[in-house]
């Protein structure tokens, strides 16, 4: 057989089905460890911030810590829905926020269980910038940033990143039109009367 198909592994290139190479097994034990240390990393500072929250700023179901995360995210996927600046703006970001909490509460205990890690890994530097592409802190990073960010996600090869990227997308916008306010923009007349 011609040489120029053979791989490392002595089996023909055309045959194998996928001319990425494998992960070895220190590579798997290497991204293991990583992935450990982050995690008890996210852990401690997921903690300590429990700690450290006032209870009057967290809506149920969000964090003190994940409230950020949210609020950066919310212009960029209700662009053109918000009102364009000032105190309007900030009422119907926190007003957001909060519709996101309450969302959340509602859901199931294993459901927030995975949205909460996923906000704590969302919320540490390091795994930002690995994960999100977004290396400042929620509150200091551009609109194109967070925009990027959601666009990747989107259209992600991996699963778990387009879910994610599909139940941030629908927690933002079920609270915004599970907002009475917003429903006059869309023709909304609201839920039937009962008799």
């Amino acid at each position: 057989m011609d040489s120029r198909f053979r791989g490392n592994d002595g089996l023909d290139s055309r045959f194998r089905g996928n001319d990425e190479p494998m992960i070895t097994r220190r590579q798997f034990i290497k991204a293991g460890v990583i992935g450990g240390a982050a995690l008890a990393a996210a852990g401690l500072f997921y903690s300590r911030g429990l700690k450290e929250a006032p209870v009057a700023a967290v809506s149920p179901g969000l964090t003190f810590e994940n409230r950020p995360v949210i609020a950066a995210i919310v212009p960029a996927i209700l662009a053109g829905a918000l009102p364009e600046s000032g105190e309007a703006r900030k009422k119907a970001i926190a007003q957001t926020v909060d519709g996101v909490g309450i969302a959340i509460a509602g859901l199931s205990a294993s459901a927030q269980k995975e949205l909460e890690e996923l906000f704590t890994l969302l919320s540490i530097a390091p795994m930002r910038m690995l994960l999100a592409g977004v290396w400042p802190r929620w509150e200091e990073a551009s609109p194109a940033q967070i925009a990027a960010f959601l666009q990747g996600w989107r259209g992600s090869r991996l699963e778990l990143l387009r879910s994610a990227y599909a139940a941030l997308h629908d927690l933002v916008l079920g609270a915004w039109y599970g907002t009475p306010d917003n429903w006059e923009a869309i023709g909304y007349p609201g839920p039937p009367e009962m008799l």
